[in-house]
């Protein structure tokens, strides 16, 4: 998606190529070829070799959950401030029992109805999902992970 196409329910998931194509691809053909090697190949150095093309999954993984897990720190944070800047203040003490799963979801809905979509999460016990597509007044996130 190029920075001038509008983000929508559609289209927001972010996709980085070298990690979600090039990284997984490599990772796997690896997992296969060693397999593979390992079958024809039996000894303790191709057992060896089938762990480590295994254990090179976990950083893979660790790679691109770390940082979503500290996105998703922010974003509640974030949320929760223009929650309280938006509703009014009786209504602040609600803005704690959002789930984090509702609080980014309701990042991208707009200033302008991100407050009633918060009491729906509540009321409803909508998911992030079903917050996303209940947003008419898509506000893009572009600095995303």
């Amino acid at each position: 998606m190029s920075d001038t196409t509008p983000q929508n329910f559609k289209n927001h998931g972010r996709l980085d190529p070298p990690y979600h194509m090039v990284l997984a691809a490599v990772l796997g053909v690896n997992f296969i070829v060693v397999v593979a090697y390992l079958m024809n190949h039996f000894n303790i150095f191709t057992s060896w070799l089938l762990i480590l093309s295994i254990a090179a999954f976990i950083p893979m993984i660790k790679v691109r959950s770390y940082p979503l897990k500290v996105q998703d720190r922010v974003i509640r944070l974030e949320e929760r401030l223009r929650l309280q800047a938006l509703a009014p203040a009786e209504w602040h003490a609600q803005i704690y029992r959002l789930t984090e799963d509702q609080l980014i979801g309701l990042r991208f809905a707009a200033d302008d109805e991100v407050v009633e979509l918060a009491k729906q999460a509540l009321e409803e016990n909508l998911n992030r999902k079903q917050i996303k597509e209940r947003i008419k007044n898509w506000r893009p996130d572009n600095w995303r992970v």
